[in-house]
């Protein structure tokens, strides 16, 4: 995508976004979607594949379909979304750790229903929910050494930004072990913005950064500068900031449009 997208869903507006790393040519292993329920609520997702090429793309795409299936199959528009979600991620599992190529996919996963948010996610691709002053209400913990150090006080954020080893990741869906994490229901105020995102996003802006540009004005402009700057610090590295080429992929949303 060369901008992001706007789309109506769950009584809300949310916005897409999703490209390939500027210093490469093989595919994008990052994928997004907007999984529509009822008129009220929704799964949006996250993936980003892993295992190189078109192994991780493949990963990415089994992951976001198996949850749209899963969704499909519900006997009724009135389900809670919860086992839907789980049934899919573990499908995922199943038929990734079958393929036998090493593939994997991270994914972050939220339902919205009547404008309560559940988060689910393996791996480190994060979900925030910011408020319109810029408090942050919601951050999943990423699925990694790096990202548990910070949880537990051993690293700040700027020192686990440049870490030689955040690139690693403990748990991800394709693995025999893999676990889901699920994180407390959060019901959002009318000027919250909930965000999902590979770590294309995350490990070249920090949290605060992401905050700044998202927490108020319109929802697609935020969106906008969030693509604009992080490609920037992709493409033109500068002095102490991060900088780390990688494919791209974030969701917003908020209640209302």
């Amino acid at each position: 995508m060369t901008e992001p997208e706007s789309r109506a869903i769950a009584g809300g507006s949310a916005v897409v976004y999703s490209a390939r790393s500027p210093i490469k040519e093989s595919p994008n292993q990052d994928a997004a979607a907007l999984i529509p329920y009822n008129g009220r609520s929704c799964i949006l997702a996250v993936a980003d594949g892993m295992g190189g090429g078109p192994a991780g793309e493949r990963a990415a795409g089994i992951a976001l379909r198996s949850l749209e299936a899963t969704v499909a199959e519900l006997p009724s528009d009135d389900q809670p979304l919860r086992v839907a979600i789980l049934d899919g991620i573990e499908r995922a599992n199943e038929e990734i750790v079958a393929l036998g190529l090493g593939a994997a996919t991270t994914l972050a996963a939220v339902e919205i229903q009547d404008g309560t948010v559940r988060p689910y996610h393996v791996g480190d691709s994060m979900i925030l929910i910011v408020g319109q002053r810029g408090r942050v209400k919601l951050q999943t913990v990423s699925h990694s050494p790096v990202g548990f150090a910070v949880e537990s006080g051993l690293l700040d954020e700027r020192e686990a930004m440049h870490h030689e080893d955040r690139h690693l990741v403990s748990n991800v869906i394709g693995m025999a072990n893999m676990r889901i994490e699920i994180g407390p229901s959060v019901t959002l105020a009318q000027r919250d913005t909930l965000l999902l995102a590979s770590d294309g996003l995350f490990d070249n802006l920090h949290v605060s950064e992401i905050v700044e540009r998202i927490r108020k004005g319109p929802l697609l402009g935020g969106a906008q500068r969030l693509a604009r700057d992080t490609r920037r610090r992709m493409s033109e590295p500068r002095g102490e900031q991060p900088s780390k080429p990688d494919d791209l992929t974030f969701l917003c949303f908020r209640q209302g449009r």
